[in-house]
Formats: C-alpha cells, structure tokens, sequence
C-alpha cells in the first residue's frame, strides 16, 4: 500500500510540475530572447544621433566603442566600406536601404537588427546590430537548473510526505491484521490501539467491541454450562442418600459407584467449563438476562419472567424434606403471607434454593438442623437460609466464584448472580444458630395490570410434606 500510495504521489505531483515547468521554460526562453533583442535595437537606435550629426569614420568608431557589445556594432555609410565586420544578408540590406525599413529577424547563428538612418541630401546609412545565438539564450540553461531541481526536490517531498502518510495507514492496518489472526487462533485478549484516519480508527474499536462481545459470550456460555452441571448435584445428593439407605443390599455398592462416577465426571464438567475469561455482564441464560443490551444488570428489568417467590420455596424445601427426614436434620420453614412476585423465573429461585439447601447437606454433618424462611420488605424480598453448623470463615471467598474451598464455589455465586440481576444482593453472616446464616435480597418485581396480581402466599412453619 506504501508504494502505491507514493507511486500515486509521484505520477500527480510530476504532472502538476510538468504542466508548470514547459510553459515557464518557454516563457523564461523568450524572455532571454526579447532582452537581448530590445538591447541591440536600443544600441542602434542609440548610434542613429551620432550619424545624422557626422560621417567621419573615426567618431563613428568612437563612439560605437561606448556602447555594450561595440564589437557587432556595424555602420553601412553609402558610398563608403563598411565600418566593421557585417554579418547582415546582402538581400535585407539592400531592403534596408532602398525600403528604408527597419528590420529585426533571425539569421544563421544569431539575431539582425538593421536600423536605417537618412543623411543629408537623402542619402541612406544602415547600422547593424548582431545578437549571437549564445546571446540569445545566455541564463536560459541555468534558471532551466533551478526550476528543474525546485520540481525534483517538489516531487520527492511529495512522494515522503505520500509514504509518512501510507506508513500510518500501512501500520494501522497490520495491527488490525494481527489482532485478527489473533483472535482467529484463540488469543481471546488481542486488541488494537486505534490508530490512523478516521476510518481506520473506526475500525479498530468496532474489532474491539467485537472482541470483547465474544470474550462476554464465550464466558457467559462457560457460565451456564458450570451452572446447569451444577444444577444436577441436588439429585446426586437425593441418590447419595439412596444409596445410604440401600447399604447392606447386593445392590448397594453398585450404584454408589455409578454415583461416584457420575458426580466426579459432573465435577469435570465445572472445572472444564471454568476459565479465567474476563466475564461481562451476564449473559442470557439461567438468570434470564442478556449481556450488552443497554440494561445494568442490578436494575430491575420492567417485563419479562417473574414468579412468587415463596411459593417456589415451598415447593423445593417439599424435596428436600425428604433428605432432611432420612438424615434427622430438625429443620423449619417460615414463608411470608404477602405477595413476594420477584423478575425471576421458578427454575432461576429453584436453582438459589437448591444451592442454598444443597450447601447445608454438603458441607454440614447428618442431624445439624436448619432453616428456611422467606420475608418481604417494602422494596425487596428476602429469603434466608440458616443452619447450626461450622459457619463460612471466609464470606468474601465464598462469594467469589469457583474459589470457594472443597466445591466447586458455584452455589453461592448463582446466588449471588440471582439476587444482583433484580437489584438485589447476597450477605453471609453467622446466625442464631451458631452457623452460617446466608440471605438472598431480591427485588421485587414490578406490578402486574390491575386483575391480575398474585395470590398472597400463606405463612406455614416446619418442613411441608414432600409432592
């Protein structure tokens, strides 16, 4: 791009100069020329006062001596020789004098000026001026130099100017280049400093926004995939349980190992599908937002999935009375008799719960005893999950995902991710039972049109049978 761009250069700006320089070497040619013409008119024209004052050979001599170039300076007297070397046709003196014309051409070797002067008794004399060839062109070659080199040194300044300006325009277009082949191999952090004309610059933060779309869809997709496995762990813990209950059957340790099996190959799955890509907004899927549309994702969205939120609790803690019965957790639930209509879908509050509950069977010993409970604020709903157990010594780790110590730290961020897409947030804490206590703020959903609010949920306590 580079050369054509000074190629480019150079073919305009050569023929903007030349289009300059023929015309005014013309010009400067003829005017050379004209001077040196007007000059020996001038000189003959000079030497006519002198001839009408005298003949006398030797004043004419003298003073054809004062003027310039007296050496071409030629006097025809009639009736007498020449005073000097005449150069003159026969034919044009000879028109010179009858005609008593004067003449000014060129000749073989240079320029005539024959200028007739009457004498007394209408007698003709003739002086001659002869202008050389070298005369006529004396400077020409010279200023021809100066114009010629003034044109060369136009046209390279051109050409660099051209190549400083490509050199931008050529390095611009390469990093956009790279950055590309970059990206295209899997170099998910190639950027481009936009650089260059306008367009280019244009260019190189349209890549960067692409780049960093991709970047936020690949982790958002990373994401769900961590989230969904981890989804499946509430029933591998009903089939841990199971199995528990099955010990001592022929069948018992078979399927603890197909469960082993399938929780490991699960755990896999989350490690692989966790990267340390930069992750954006979130993206559609489990909380139901889309990243990159315009909307903050702690802004509660007017339309789209809602649900009451204590009757999705309801029915999850009907699951997991049953784990709770088999392993004697004492345990209680306390709903909200308001209506607690949150900008999530049931599986997005199913899958708070589930990691909140599943947490406690995890990582507390069979019998600890725990509790769920839903309230509503004037602005938000809360649900908390308390348990009797050791308690999370790091609260900030736990809720950075994927870091949380012996799992894979996915539970307390889907929570997390939940609460923060309606406005709200998550607290850790240690509660009055001497164990974690973790609540999930999240914001209420706006009103439906009138006629069709939800029901209020009814305030129960203790674990509802299992559906």
């Amino acid at each position: 791009m580079r050369r054509s761009l000074a190629g480019v250069a150079l073919a305009v700006t050569s023929m903007v100069a030349l289009s300059f320089l023929i015309p005014l070497a013309a010009l400067v040619m003829s005017l050379v020329k004209e001077q040196s013409v007007t000059a020996a008119e001038q000189r003959a024209a000079a030497l006519a006062p002198v001839l009408t004052l005298t003949t006398d050979p030797s004043a004419l001599r003298e003073s054809a001596a004062s003027l310039d170039a007296a050496e071409h300076v030629v006097v025809h007297l009639p009736d007498a020789p020449a005073l000097g070397s005449s150069r003159a046709p026969a034919a044009l003196l000879e028109r010179a004098q009858q005609g008593r014309e004067s003449i000014s051409q060129g000749i073989p070797g240079g320029w005539i000026c024959l200028q007739p002067v009457v004498l007394p008794g209408d007698r003709v004399a003739v002086i001659e001026n002869f202008v050389p060839e070298q005369e006529l062109t004396r400077g020409v070659k010279a200023s021809w130099a100066v114009m010629l080199l003034l044109a060369v040194g136009l046209v390279g300044g051109s050409v660099l100017v051209a190549d400083r300006l490509g050199a931008k325009v050529v390095r611009s277009s390469k990093r956009l280049a790279h950055a590309s082949q970059a990206l295209g191999q899997g170099n998910l952090d190639a950027r481009v400093d936009p650089m260059g004309p306008r367009e280019l610059r244009e260019a190189g933060i349209a890549f960067n926004t692409m780049a960093h779309r991709m970047t936020e869809l690949l982790a958002v997709e990373r994401e769900l995939v961590a989230d969904l496995s981890h989804r499946l762990r509430t029933p591998l813990t009903a089939l841990h349980l199971a199995s528990e209950r099955m010990a001592g059957s022929p069948e018992s340790a078979r399927v603890e190992a197909a469960v082993c099996a399938l929780e490991t190959e699960l755990q896999a799955i989350i490690t692989a599908a966790r990267t340390p890509l930069a992750v954006g907004p979130m993206g559609q899927g489990m909380l139901g937002t889309e990243a990159g549309t315009g909307h903050h994702a702690t802004s509660p969205r007017p339309s789209g999935p809602r649900c009451e939120a204590a009757d999705v609790v309801r029915r999850r803690t009907a699951f997991w009375a049953v784990l709770a019965e088999q392993q004697n957790r004492p345990c209680s639930l306390d709903l909200t008799q308001e209506p607690a209509a949150v900008s999530l879908s049931d599986d997005d509050v199913a899958a708070v719960v589930d990691a909140l509950i599943g947490n406690v069977f995890r990582h507390t010993p069979p019998g600890t005893p725990f509790g769920v409970r839903v309230a509503r604020t004037a602005q938000a709903v809360e649900l908390v999950v308390e348990d009797a157990g050791p308690g999370i010594p790091e609260p900030d780790r736990a809720l950075s995902r994927g870091s949380s110590t012996g799992s894979s730290g996915l539970g307390l961020d889907i929570a997390r991710r939940a609460g923060s897409v309606t406005g709200g947030s998550v607290r850790i804490a240690r509660g009055p039972r001497g164990g974690a206590q973790i609540t999930v703020v999240f914001g209420l959903a706006p009103p439906l049109p009138s006629g069709r609010g939800p029901r209020a949920s009814r305030r129960r306590t203790g674990w509802p049978r299992a559906r």
